[in-house]
């Protein structure tokens, strides 16, 4: 089923003659357990997608569906209880809290939803280990390697429940080797069961995706089925 829908959402910035259209009729559907890629030029609307999919941002029009239920009809109190709840974030610049170890950064988003902290850095520990970071679970994160960093902050983004992943450039800041890592734990939590949509420029992590998304001027211009080499991605991008 689909875990996450945008029916004919639209975002308008400005007013009067400065009106900016950041996307302009977007309909999109993700389902549960699949990977989808959103790529376009700088300014194609690529991250306000995000923030409008994980309810951080409201349409100008059209309407979210987040587990089959309407964003629109959720007071601003439910929209925070569902992205504490039920979304999980990962940025470039990773956005670990820099007083906290890995695994007080992982448990965080549960000890504010009402988790016991004990019971909560219990369930921390155990992502970072699957994260293939036990050994490194009470280092802070300026002790920390890029590639170790953002693994935190997926293990931070996919702990508990939550079903639905928005990832913006999380390889963005990486080396090519960990940018690979970043994708196959990003795959690997939506072969779990998590839906998932991940912006990136680059057309071989892209590649992993099961499906991918062109934006541009804040349209969908493109959709496609993976191809056979990421070079195929830059030949079917659409030009400007």
């Amino acid at each position: 089923m689909s875990y996450l829908e945008l029916r004919g959402v639209t975002k308008v910035y400005g007013d009067g003659s400065t009106l900016v259209h950041a996307l302009s009729n977007i309909d999109l559907t993700v389902e549960a357990g699949s990977l989808v890629a959103v790529m376009g030029a700088s300014g194609s609307g690529k991250s306000t997608l995000l923030t409008i999919a994980g309810s951080l941002e409201d349409p100008t029009s059209g309407e979210v569906y987040v587990g089959g239920r309407p964003l629109t009809s959720m007071s601003r109190n439910g929209k925070a209880q569902l992205r504490r709840q039920s979304i999980g974030y990962v940025f470039q610049d990773y956005n670990l809290l820099a007083g906290l170890s890995a695994v007080e950064n992982v448990s965080l988003p549960l000890e504010l939803d009402g988790v016991a902290a004990r019971k909560a850095q219990k369930v921390a520990f155990e992502a970072i280990e699957d994260f293939g970071l036990g050994e490194r679970a009470t280092h802070y994160p300026d002790q920390l390697s890029g590639g170790e960093r953002q693994r935190v902050a997926i293990a931070r983004a996919v702990v508990g429940e939550r079903q639905l992943l928005l990832a913006d450039e999380p390889s963005g800041a990486l080396d090519s080797t960990n940018a690979e890592a970043v994708m196959r734990l990003i795959l690997a939590a939506c072969h779990r069961g998590l839906a998932a949509v991940v912006v990136t420029h680059d057309a071989q992590l892209a590649s992993w995706a099961d499906r991918v998304v062109f934006l541009r001027d804040g349209r969908i211009v493109d959709q496609t089925l993976p191809a056979e080499s990421p070079d195929a991605f830059l030949a079917d991008l659409p030009q400007s």
